[in-house]
């Protein structure tokens, strides 16, 4: 079934129930909006900008997304693509766009324009809905976009080169459209992330969402009485494979814009959240924060939190340990997804492996797993190799590029780019990304081990290892290193505490410098090596 019945079904039984609210703390004034009918009233109130819809609204908002959409010419089959910041509107935009028949394009809300044009044609899309936000790069290849595309502006004061989505749905019919769905018919296109150049199209079908729902109400165990903090952007697959779980619940979920650790704990005190799931600086802000008393426990009502779960990179091991220190009784669990794989589910610690943290876990519910060798034989347990899984959330394939899909599928499993072990438990560890691995002087160097061990250093708040061109040895590791506020550390104290790692793993180079992440939190090491050529290290030491 096409998991938009699970949003018909939520309107039936909870349609008076609040299903989404938007938070955001940043908002500069204490301007309150509401709705009635679908026309904004503004009220002043002294608490943090905040909209809720219920799943009726919610619902009806969807649907006439959908019939917007149908009354414009988008047919089943076409292509719509979102470029919008996290707010209210999004999901239910989303969801009217499956009830269409039609596909979803979530965008990169940090795409330049090139960027956006070239993902509009790889992917054909044929409307794009965009916000506030994004108004000049859109009006930069405007000319361009608009010649077999139709623009939509979702905001206030719409541009000329658009139609408004205000007076669009406004004038839409809040019925469900006639479209039938089925499981085997296209339902998206997300992007991956682009480390290695422009991203490539990653088509799934309906059957991939349902499955994503499926999973994260299974691992996470998502009840009617829970309430899901979302704090990363839902055009990623984890974001919002992740809210799914609150769908097949009919449960509420908080958008929450910034991610400031007094952000995050005061959204779980005055919304009452239970579920919250994280990245790994947003984890290590909070521990930080705690740590040198800018915010404190007593302050808030954190006593319905029961689950942090991260996901989309490496977990240090450190890190969990230190968040036990502060939140004992909290259930905890690692996500391992791809967007090729439908974002999260397909290996997973479980909460009840606590004992096991370091380990990306075991096949998520529904899917397997197994390690291969680079001439795809399977490995004996200990060894590395590459990770693969299959499961019904298995991407279609790469839009348009026959040649990359067959470079990562094969006979239904999705190889995905990983190093890992498994160990004589059964738990899967991650080793490293294929591509990052660093052979110096014959011996292979997984940088993950070695950021993981670094970061036990008290003084280290993010680390991220690379490989650096050295004649010798062919490559050494290079160790960019970002400490934490108000401390100091100096590269004689980095060789010292790395001492305790075998020789050959040891960092030749020390950088101290910022650790750059994308939005969903994996470190940019593509950035790092072009930062960190030869010649630019050569003109840093000079300079200094």
């Amino acid at each position: 079934m096409p998991i938009t019945d699970y949003l018909e079904r939520n309107r039936k039984l909870y349609g008076d129930e609040v299903a989404l609210i938007e938070l955001n703390p940043e908002m500069k004034d204490t301007r309150r909006v509401t709705w009635k009918e679908y026309s904004l009233i503004e009220q002043t109130s002294d608490k943090p900008f905040r909209r809720e819809i219920t799943w009726a609204v919610f619902d009806e908002k969807a649907n006439r997304v959908a019939n917007m959409l149908l009354s414009r010419g988008v047919k089943k089959g076409d292509k719509v693509a979102i470029l919008m910041m996290n707010c209210l509107e999004w999901l239910p935009i989303y969801m009217g766009i499956l009830k269409t028949g039609a596909l979803a394009v979530p965008f990169n809300f940090r795409y330049s324009a090139d960027e956006i044009l070239y993902c509009a044609k790889l992917a054909e899309v044929d409307v794009l809905l965009f916000g506030p936000e994004f108004i000049g790069r859109i009006e930069a290849i405007e000319e361009k976009l608009a010649r077999q595309r139709l623009l939509i502006f979702v905001g206030e004061s719409c541009p000329t080169f658009a139609e408004s989505y205000w007076e669009l749905v406004g004038n839409s019919s809040s019925e469900a459209p006639l479209i039938r769905v089925e499981d085997s018919d296209d339902a998206a296109i997300y992007f991956s992330s682009g480390t290695t150049g422009f991203p490539k199209a990653i088509l799934h079908k309906h059957l991939s969402l349902m499955t994503a729902a499926t999973v994260e109400q299974k691992h996470h165990s998502t009840g009617r009485d829970d309430c899901f903090l979302c704090i990363p952007p839902l055009y990623h697959t984890g974001a919002k494979m992740h809210w799914m779980g609150s769908l097949v619940a009919g449960s509420r979920a908080v958008l929450l814009k910034g991610t400031k650790p007094e952000y995050v704990f005061d959204a779980v005190s005055r919304e009452h959240c239970t579920i919250v799931w994280l990245l790994v600086p947003w984890a290590q802000d909070i521990l930080d924060a705690l740590d040198r008393g800018d915010i404190r426990l007593s302050d808030y009502d954190l006593s319905g939190w029961r689950l942090m779960h991260i996901g989309a990179q490496p977990v240090p091991p450190s890190l969990i340990k230190r968040w036990k220190q502060y939140f004992p009784a909290h259930q905890y669990d690692t996500n391992y997804g791809l967007s090729e794989s439908i974002g999260p589910g397909c290996v997973h610690l479980g909460v009840e492996n606590i004992h096991k943290v370091g380990a990306i876990g075991v096949p998520g519910f529904g899917w397997k797993c197994k390690i291969i060798d680079q001439d795809g034989n399977e490995v004996k347990r200990g060894e590395a190799g590459e990770l693969c899984v299959k499961g019904s959330g298995v991407m279609e394939c790469y839009y348009n590029n026959p040649e990359a899909t067959a470079e990562v599928l094969k006979d239904g499993w999705l190889l995905t780019g990983d190093v890992a072990q498994q160990d004589e438990d059964g738990f899967y560890f991650l080793v490293d990304r294929l591509k990052d691995v660093i052979v110096s002087g014959g011996e292979n160097l997984y940088p993950v081990q070695i950021e993981d061990f670094i970061r036990q250093n008290e003084k280290v708040r993010d680390v991220a290892v690379i490989g650096l061109p050295d004649k010798r040895l062919g490559e050494i590791a290079g160790a960019i290193i970002s400490i934490k506020e108000g401390m100091t550390c100096t590269e004689e104290e980095i060789d010292e505490f790395c001492k305790g790692l075998p020789r050959y793993k040891r960092p030749r180079k020390i950088i101290f410098d910022d650790v750059p992440r994308n939005a969903t939190g994996k470190i940019e090491k593509p950035e790092l090596r072009k930062r960190y050529s030869v010649e630019r290290l050569v003109e840093k030491e000079n300079e200094a």
